[in-house]
């Protein structure tokens, strides 16, 4: 059976700036957009949220999705990729909560997509695909029946 890891990441923007985590992996600082995993009973969104608050201390809710990838990177191993967008009016400080985040920057478009420091392909071509401006309302992603049905999203309409 196929069985691809399902990831949420965020492209955080903020006075014509992106924010990056870094992470050491293999002895080496790489970065990506904050970034991970679905976890059971959770909607995407609040993936989003959750590995944002996680790797960089950031409690914001994403204003739109931007895009959906299928990647399959060079072990093999296939990835869906769910790309949220955080605007925010200014840069922040960060403080990430999860070890594995070396420490945040932010960073311009430019420094992104000519770094070779890239955990993978996605993150430049997430920057390119905001630079596109093409964003659509978070309402494209829903979720249904248990256990969402008592969660936040459905909440909010109460």
């Amino acid at each position: 059976m196929f069985s691809p890891h399902i990831t949420v990441a965020c492209i955080v923007h903020a006075e014509n700036k992106f924010l990056v985590v870094e992470e050491l992996i293999n002895g080496k600082s790489l970065w990506n957009q904050p970034a991970g995993h679905l976890e059971a009973g959770e909607t995407l969104q609040e993936a989003a949220e959750r590995e944002l608050w996680e790797e960089t201390g950031i409690c914001a809710q994403p204003q739109a999705f931007l895009k959906l990838y299928q990647w399959v990177a060079p072990d093999g191993t296939p990835f869906i990729r769910f790309l949220f967008l955080v605007e925010m009016e200014k840069i922040i400080d960060t403080n990430p909560q999860d070890d594995d985040i070396h420490c945040c920057h932010w960073l311009s478009a430019e420094e992104i997509l000519n770094s070779s420091q890239l955990r993978s392909p996605l993150v430049a071509e997430s920057i390119r695909c905001y630079l596109e401006h093409k964003a659509y309302p978070l309402s494209m992603l829903d979720s249904y029946g248990p256990p969402f049905e008592n969660g936040r999203i459905n909440k909010k309409i109460e």
